[in-house]
């Protein structure tokens, strides 16, 4: 029952999903790192920007998304083509929209950390980058670890978003959670159950996954 089409939006899903991840990681962790150091009302508002898609219905994002993308948008002028309907376009309404969710839990990890290892590694005369290399990021790496995985779940569930800006091409944009309403709107009901089952179950994989890491942190803390 598990034909080739399905496993065209698996593949997809996994392929948007892990460079979502690792463009978010990269992105994501001095922007958390900036926003854990100090206040003011510029961090402020940035946190909020950040954190807007938490609570932002996901298809107002993917219409302002699509706006932005669209043919007189100042993007297109500047790439010369434009982004909606295309994996370049989902993987960027992919980023903006798990951004909170990969950046909320590092810099919860940084600000947890305190400032007392940054302050002892410049009594070591440590560079500012190797201080933040060889002592924050590893004290942080159960957010960072925590992030990535949150920040790979949500892609691989969002379905919002990814309607508005990229539709349902096959093997282009038409990811999972697109196919499974696809399946659903045909009356494809086994088909539909296979896919969401998998989701289901791999959702189940990710909380049991985020409940270990959590109770072994609390474990390892004095």
């Amino acid at each position: 029952m598990f034909d080739a089409t399905m496993m065209q939006a698996v593949i997809l899903t996994l392929k948007l999903a892990g460079a979502t991840t690792v463009l978010l990681l990269l992105v994501g962790t001095p922007l958390a790192w900036w926003l854990s150091r100090g206040r003011g009302i510029l961090r402020d508002v940035a946190a909020t920007l950040v954190s807007l898609p938490i609570v932002l219905p996901p298809t107002v994002l993917g219409f302002y998304l699509l706006l932005a993308m669209g043919p007189q948008s100042p993007l297109t002028a500047l790439l010369g083509r434009s982004l909606a309907f295309s994996f370049e376009g989902l993987l960027l309404g992919s980023v903006i929209y798990s951004l909170p969710f990969v950046v909320n839990p590092i810099r919860n990890a940084f600000e947890a950390m305190g400032s007392r290892p940054m302050e002892v590694a410049a009594t070591l005369r440590a560079h500012p980058l190797d201080a933040f290399v060889t002592v924050a990021l590893p004290l942080a790496s159960p957010g960072i670890l925590t992030g990535a995985i949150l920040g790979f779940a949500h892609t691989v569930g969002e379905f919002g978003v990814v309607l508005m800006i990229g539709g349902a091409i096959p093997g282009k944009t038409k990811v999972i959670s697109i196919t499974i309403f696809d399946y659903v709107e045909t009356l494809d009901w086994a088909r539909a159950h296979i896919l969401a089952g998998g989701m289901l179950a791999f959702s189940f994989a990710v909380i049991l996954a985020m409940t270990l890491i959590e109770r072994r942190l609390s474990g390892a803390r004095p």
